[in-house]
């Protein structure tokens, strides 16, 4: 009986657990801080492989989170064939830093995957970044903005996604956008609203219809700002709810939808129920 109850414990906290990544690569070494990559590989994978890539970016007002919060979606995508990855990046409460430097890891990342393609068994023409609120910001800053690199990089390395995946995202800076005053001396640089062009990678968009952070007319207005520049872009609003409704009570509706969004890129393949 003792034995049984052991299993039992056992079997509880690893259903608690959640997903965990197959790996753990570091990207970036910078001021004693030590940034680093969990990676969840299909199975099977090897360095031999050319797989699609995405790199997600957590939720925390650029204040706090963890890559934590992404591991259900890169453990649903890894399973469909993806290599899917979330990525530590530095953040005011553990680094005390800006948004100025939460984008620069982000462009770090999403350099160092592509450079390191080869070794990670990835397609580096087919590298996506998505990320929920403030790493929303961050996924669509690589994708939009210009120069904000870190210096010495080896910048002959494109840090631009191939695609973006923004759950509530915050890309708008400007004077009457989320988190304007802490960005305000270089709003126009870093906010994606603001540095839309024909060479922003398609995007899909989440966001509930009562999110407090990010109106639905600024989401209304990015998707007509990207069609107008004549680049793909989806927004899906859920009715009724606030800002972070992805990560539970929408979840299966919008992995569903970024499913879709992917295999119509061609970084996923269709499945026969589709």
């Amino acid at each position: 009986m003792k034995l049984f109850f052991s299993l039992l414990l056992a079997c509880s906290v690893s259903l608690a657990a959640g997903p965990t990544p197959d790996e753990l690569k570091t990207y970036k070494k910078i001021g004693g801080v030590e940034l680093k990559l969990h990676i969840f590989n299909p199975e099977g994978h090897k360095a031999g492989d050319k797989r699609p890539a995405i790199v997600f970016f957590f939720g925390g007002g650029w204040n706090g989170g963890t890559p934590s919060q992404f591991y259900p979606q890169c453990e649903h995508l890894a399973k469909r064939g993806m290599v899917a990855i979330s990525a530590e990046y530095r953040v005011k409460s553990r680094n005390g830093t800006s948004p100025l430097e939460c984008v620069k890891d982000g462009n770090s990342a999403i350099r160092w995957v592509r450079a390191h393609a080869a070794e990670l068994g990835i397609d580096p023409k087919k590298v996506a970044a998505g990320g929920g609120s403030a790493g929303g910001h961050v996924a669509a800053a690589t994708g939009t903005t210009r120069g904000i690199f870190e210096e010495g990089e080896d910048v002959s390395v494109s840090s631009k996604p191939d695609a973006l995946v923004l759950f509530n995202p915050v890309y708008d800076n400007g004077p009457k956008g989320y988190g304007h005053s802490r960005v305000k001396e270089y709003w126009k640089k870093i906010s994606p609203m603001h540095n839309l062009d024909k060479t922003t990678p398609p995007t899909i968009v989440f966001l509930g219809t009562k999110d407090k952070l990010i109106p639905v007319a600024t989401a209304e207005k990015y998707r007509d700002l990207m069609e107008d520049a004549g680049v793909k872009s989806e927004l899906f609003l859920y009715e009724g709810q606030p800002h972070g409704f992805f990560n539970k009570a929408k979840y299966d509706e919008t992995v569903k939808e970024m499913d879709r969004f992917l295999v119509q890129l061609g970084f996923l393949a269709k499945r026969a129920n589709d």
